[in-house]
């Protein structure tokens, strides 16, 4: 048998010690499911993106039964771009016409989507990439602005079918969904990938939601990172323009799956590689906590 030199017994004992300390946690969440949503920047920068798989995957290989939903905001906008098509947004959501919702359905469901999957099988997990049309998965309707402007075919979640979900969960499957919605008629829809995690987080009554984004959480009035938010303060927050722009709806979304029966809710950073292993598998979480 060979002797372990002493930097091979130092590095040996460090992840035992680690390992220890982690499992209280991985206890915790045994059995679990956790609702994470991948977008931002990660998903454009490869090495973010093989962190982030290889994480999830070790979530799952360790009792965790995590649930990918996905966004793609840049590579929708780098299709449109190559292909000509010009598109408008307003408050944040891409007005959506006919030849703009094919082109985010191919590249949500279609590349994303599979990328995303590849790259977590490649990471030892078993992925299978969905998008809410299969199965009815998200059942969607029409948004309708209270300023009467139509953003054509962006859609809101009406109904989760967990059903599907849960057998691919269940089988020891890692889901990675693309939130493409679809109605009662079969029209597709586009739906806000934060808004779609917190639907299925919220109807398979979660035990987190992790909304990976390319901020560290919610930052106070001098810049300084605010742990966790009460739903009950969150009005108060916006009212004195703590939280503004786009991390108001993301607030909003957490504190309604939250109501709804998810767990916790936590905004993280999701360039900070190993974010998710810091929020779950330590006591010192990561990010901005609504509970």
């Amino acid at each position: 048998m060979n002797e372990m030199s002493d930097s091979q017994a130092r590095a040996w004992l460090d992840k035992a010690e680690t390992l220890r300390e982690a499992l209280p946690f991985m206890r915790r969440y045994t059995g679990k499911t956790i609702v994470v949503k991948f977008g931002g920047h990660a998903m454009v920068d490869p090495a973010l993106t093989e962190s982030f798989a290889a994480d999830i995957a070790l979530l799952r290989q360790v009792g965790m039964r995590p649930i990918v939903v996905h966004g793609g905001g840049p590579q929708i906008a780098q299709m449109l771009e190559r292909l000509n098509v010009s598109t408008k947004a307003v408050d944040g959501l891409r007005i959506t016409d006919e030849p703009t919702m094919e082109i985010v359905e191919m590249v949500l469901a279609g590349k994303i989507n599979k990328d995303v999957v590849t790259a977590l099988n490649k990471a030892g997990g078993t992925a299978v990439g969905l998008s809410g049309k299969d199965g009815r998965l998200l059942l969607a309707e029409k948004v309708q602005r209270d300023d009467g402007v139509d953003l054509g075919f962006v859609g809101q979640p009406k109904h989760v079918n967990t059903a599907v979900i849960e057998a691919i969960r269940d089988a020891g499957l890692i889901p990675v969904i693309a939130p493409i919605g679809v109605d009662e008629n079969g029209q597709g829809y586009n739906i806000n990938a934060d808004t779609a995690a917190g639907a299925i987080a919220a109807a398979l009554k979660a035990e987190r939601l992790i909304m990976l984004t390319d901020v560290d959480g919610v930052k106070d009035k001098v810049g300084e990172l605010v742990s966790e938010i009460r739903r009950a303060d969150i009005a108060g927050l916006v009212e004195d323009g703590t939280v503004s722009g786009g991390m108001i709806p993301k607030l909003e979304m957490c504190a309604a799956a939250v109501t709804s029966g998810v767990g916790a809710a936590v905004i993280q950073n999701g360039t900070v590689k190993h974010v998710l292993l810091l929020e779950l598998l330590t006591e010192y979480g990561a990010g901005t906590l609504v509970s």
